[in-house]
């Protein structure tokens, strides 16, 4: 994860995944299936919103408007496979699809927050779009400076005691 603490616009450079769909009848499709749900999980942490106006009209109402990924905003994937045939059904597949989905959005915000933790940054609201990033990164910068001073005067305090 790259995060630009200027702009707060976040570039996803890896994502390694390991998946577990059992018996493979078709391993294009189910790499398929895979990349398209770490796509939409990476989608949900990073960019999509239904956003609303104050009157309660929506802003996001078509694709002209409503952020997404597409191929050229996520890397390679790394995908490792494994199999583990099921015994609930004679093929011994299990899904495939919702599994990226589901396990590449929490990964993805909390990597996002991982690469701006040191300056203080413990939490974003999903998605973390470049503005709220920008603000979180605002925010711990204010508090770290209030910390700081704080620190400063309390220090100040104890030393001019007994004088």
């Amino acid at each position: 994860m790259e995060v630009d603490t200027e702009t707060g616009k976040v570039v996803l450079l890896r994502v390694v995944t390991v998946d577990d769909a059992g018996t493979v009848i078709n391993p294009l499709l189910a790499e398929g299936q895979r990349h398209g749900g770490i796509a939409q999980g990476a989608a949900q942490a990073l960019l999509e919103e239904v956003v609303y106006d104050s009157d309660g009209n929506p802003l996001t109402a078509s694709f002209a408007d409503y952020p997404f990924v597409s191929a050229t905003e996520v890397p390679s994937f790394e995908l490792a496979d494994m199999e583990t045939p099921t015994s609930y059904n004679s093929l011994g597949a299990k899904g495939i699809g919702e599994a990226g989905t589901i396990g590449s959005a929490p990964a993805v915000l909390n990597a996002v927050i991982d690469a701006i933790a040191h300056l203080g940054v413990r939490h974003i609201d999903m998605p973390a779009s470049p503005q709220r990033v920008w603000r979180a990164l605002q925010e711990a910068e204010r508090h770290r400076r209030e910390s700081s001073f704080l620190a400063g005067a309390a220090q100040s305090d104890e030393s001019g005691k007994g004088r």
